[in-house]
């Protein structure tokens, strides 16, 4: 276990930021699912925006490289025009 003052922070500090993380980007992730799941054009291209705002914030964050985040906003971006 930590000895130092300092390390006992970054431990407390470093779980917070871990759990924030991880919610954020579950959110990301379920956010992008009911998007892929969607059968209606509109209903698809009202969430578009709000998602991929999400995922650029995972991405200026370092939660998600940003290629990565790219990737994701073109795939996503395309299947939303593809719909009927």
């Amino acid at each position: 276990m930590a000895n130092h003052k300092s390390a006992l922070k970054r431990i407390r500090t470093s779980e917070k930021k871990r759990v924030l993380n991880r919610y954020q980007h579950k959110t990301t992730r379920n956010a992008i699912k009911a998007i892929r799941l969607a059968t209606v054009k509109s209903e698809a291209s009202a969430k578009l925006a709000s998602v991929i705002s999400m995922i650029d914030k995972l991405a200026k964050k370092n939660i998600i490289h940003s290629n990565k985040a790219s990737n994701l906003k073109s795939k996503l971006t395309k299947h939303v025009a593809s719909l009927a």
